[in-house]
C-alpha cells in the first residue's frame, strides 16, 4: 500500500496527498521544526551562521559562495538544494516538499516565490496536496516578487521578469514576463 511508504518519500516522488492520509500529521510537524531552525537564521545578521543554519534546514551542506539575505521562509527545507554562488535577497518563500533545485549562479531578487506545492481545483478534493518540482538553471535570473508554480524548470541564463507569475517551463536564454508568463525576447 502506497500509504507505508514515507510520506515526504511519496511527495519526492509526485504523489497527490489526500487530506485525511494517516501521516499527514508530519507535515506539519516537520515545518514547526523547521520554523524553529528559521527563527534562528533569520534573526542572524552572521553570513556564515546563515548558511550553517540553513544546511541544517535544507538536510545539505550550503557551500560558502552562496549569500542569503534573511528573512527567508522555508516550509520544510529538506527538499531543497542550492548549488553554489547562489544569491538569495530578501523576504523569499520555498515551500519545497515537490521538491526544489537552484544551480550555480542563479540570482533571486526579493519577494520571490518558490511554490513546488498546490492544490486540485476540485472543492471535494482542495485539501489535498499535489506536488511538482521546481528546477532552476545555472546563471538563471529571477526578478522581485515573481513566482514560480509546480512542476516549472527555468531554463539555463533565462530571465523571470519582475512580477511574472510562471506556469510553464522557460527555455534556455530567453526572458519571460507578466501574468501568465510569456516570452518576451531571446538572449543572444
Amino acid at each position: 500500500m502506497a500509504n507505508e511508504k514515507d510520506i515526504f518519500e511519496r511527495l519526492r516522488n509526485g504523489e497527490t496527498i489526500p487530506s485525511n492520509d494517516p501521516h499527514g500529521y508530519k507535515l506539519r510537524e516537520a515545518s514547526y521544526a523547521t520554523k524553529k531552525l528559521l527563527v534562528q537564521m533569520n534573526n542572524s545578521a552572521d553570513p556564515a551562521e546563515i548558511r550553517t543554519i540553513l544546511s541544517q534546514i535544507t538536510n545539505s551542506e550550503i557551500d560558502e559562495s552562496v549569500a542569503v539575505f534573511t528573512p527567508l521562509y522555508i516550509n520544510y527545507g529538506k527538499h531543497t538544494q542550492i548549488g553554489r554562488n547562489v544569491f538569495i535577497n530578501f523576504d523569499c518563500t520555498f515551500l519545497d516538499l515537490g521538491g526544489i533545485t537552484i544551480e550555480d549562479n542563479v540570482q533571486i531578487a526579493p519577494k520571490v516565490n518558490l511554490l513546488s506545492e498546490g492544490h486540485p481545483v476540485s472543492p471535494e478534493e482542495r485539501q489535498s496536496l499535489m506536488v511538482g518540482p521546481i528546477h532552476i538553471k545555472k546563471n538563471a535570473w529571477i526578478g522581485a516578487n515573481a513566482t514560480i508554480l509546480p512542476g516549472v524548470t527555468i531554463g539555463e541564463n533565462a530571465v523571470v521578469a519582475s512580477g511574472a507569475v510562471v506556469t510553464k517551463d522557460v527555455p534556455d536564454n530567453t526572458i519571460v514576463g507578466g501574468i501568465p508568463a510569456k516570452m518576451i525576447k531571446s538572449i543572444e
